[in-house]
């Protein structure tokens, strides 16, 4: 009986709350918010290290072996670029537009659609494609996370890539992934491949 009065009791005062009232109710929401918000932000930032992305066996025994032998894995400068900085971008807004997207890659994984090297290659042309269109359509925002136009020495590059710099990226008229694709992959079949 008590337990039934102490929760009339409670309805009651929820549901004309004096000032303390709702003061606690503000407390335990915006309590509630943080611990919320910093789960989230928690997930977030796991979700977007390197270990996280190979630590599923068709990330690690593909991608990420071809990636090791690249120059953005090892350099004479030092500078390595991860897998979140080439694929995730920094801006929260697009960072989480992306996160959705690639749900369609751990789907990949749960299913089965690229779980063995031989799988993964069967689709490696329609991924490829699909991470070539959204550089393309972000003017390839990640590579200029590290990668400036109005930095870069020519006097470092050799004759044909200043030609190809300052004319393509230099007008607009193309962006990165235009010439860069398999810069840290393997490339697929390339056959059709537009400017290839």
């Amino acid at each position: 009986m008590t337990n039934a009065n102490n929760k009339k009791g409670i309805l009651q005062y929820l549901k004309s709350p004096n000032s303390a009232g709702l003061w606690f109710i503000l407390l335990i929401g915006f309590a509630g918010g943080i611990i919320f918000w910093g789960g989230f932000n928690t997930a977030l930032e796991v979700t977007n290290t390197e270990e996280f992305c190979i630590s599923c066996h068709e990330m690690e025994n593909n991608v990420y072996e071809e990636y090791r032998e690249t120059v953005h894995y090892a350099n004479r400068s030092g500078v390595r670029a991860t897998c979140p900085d080439c694929h995730v971008p920094k801006e929260w807004t697009h960072k989480i537009i992306r996160k959705i997207a690639a749900s369609k890659e751990v789907w990949g994984k749960m299913t089965g659609i690229i779980d063995t090297p031989e799988k993964f290659d069967d689709h490696r042309r329609s991924m490829a494609e699909r991470e070539w269109k959204r550089m393309k359509e972000t003017d390839s925002r990640e590579c200029r996370n590290c990668h400036n136009f109005e930095y870069m020495d020519f006097s470092e590059q050799g004759n044909r890539s200043v030609k190809m710099h300052k004319d393509a990226l230099g007008t607009g008229e193309k962006t990165c992934i235009d010439c860069h694709k398999g810069i840290a992959h393997k490339l697929p079949d390339m056959k059709d491949v537009e400017n290839w």
